[in-house]
């Protein structure tokens, strides 16, 4: 009996920490850049289930040896094993803002990666997608959280204003003609990839990701941001889903209350 409580109990818990994540997605629906998690729901391990029996041996005695018998076996409830990004390519929006920047993929192989290059407050080269770029007091390009924005060889990139342009290759030009290539990494697998807040990415060990130039096929677009690609709709979806999961898993532990209840002031009560 208590077996149930906790089982129904793993459930309520994971079916929670799955609607707030979705409601994580939801919330970010409008960020750009922002990559929608999933999640990986797993079963604890089964119980195998057996009874405590006694056979009868047809001697003079009326011999009895126990034994025991397989009932079957039984899950002991779930839990959330992890939450994963999905980075599919967002849909395009123009802005017209030249310090906008998006990233369109090319032909990627599957579970690889391209992002922009920033410098993290750590001193470790953090990654994004959102290419919602401004530029600071001293003319340098940030991204929307203020981490500076670096170029191929992992210095800032310095515009000064902003009239400047950049091409379909990453080459970024000011008005005084000089020339920068903005940084691309690209991520061959995704698996050592760490989602952090504001959009940012970084490797497990804070290795640096490869450069994107040369490796795979990509453009650079100026003037766009990548909208978020959580499906709202199919969010909802899953939500109310996880709700009514939550639910149920609530009904069954209800029950297993009302059993448990009955049990001790009926059951065991003496005539």
């Amino acid at each position: 009996m208590f077996r149930g409580f906790y089982t129904a109990a793993s459930g309520m818990l994971t079916q929670q920490r799955r609607t707030e994540m979705l409601a994580n997605n939801m919330a970010n629906a409008n960020t750009p850049g922002f990559k929608a998690d999933q999640t990986a729901i797993s079963s604890f391990s089964d119980m195998l289930l057996q009874r405590i029996d006694s056979q009868n041996i047809p001697t003079e005695n009326g011999f009895r040896i126990p034994v025991n018998e397989t009932v079957g076996s039984i899950s002991t409830g779930v839990y959330l094993q992890e939450a994963m990004p999905l980075y599919t390519q967002g849909d395009l929006n123009e802005t017209g803002l030249a310090t906008d920047l998006s990233l369109e993929n090319g032909n990627l192989p599957d579970g690889s990666a391209l992002f922009f290059t920033v410098a993290g407050e750590d001193g470790n080269t953090k990654y994004t997608r959102n290419g919602n770029f401004t530029l600071d007091s001293q003319g340098y390009l940030t991204s929307a959280s203020g981490l500076y924005v670096l170029d191929t060889n992992g210095n800032r990139i310095q515009p000064g204003s902003e009239s400047f342009t950049v091409n379909d290759e990453g080459y970024l030009t000011n008005a005084a003609g000089n020339t920068t290539r903005i940084g691309v990494a690209y991520a061959e697998t995704t698996e050592n990839l760490l989602k952090q807040g504001d959009g940012l990415f970084a490797t497990e060990d804070n290795t640096a990701l490869q450069n994107g130039y040369g490796n795979v096929a990509f453009r650079i677009h100026q003037g766009f941001l990548e909208r978020s690609n959580v499906d709202t709709s199919r969010t909802m979806t899953d939500m109310m889903a996880s709700y009514r999961t939550f639910e149920a898993n609530q009904k069954v532990l209800q029950a297993y209350d009302r059993s448990m209840e009955k049990a001790v002031n009926e059951v065991g009560r003496l005539g």
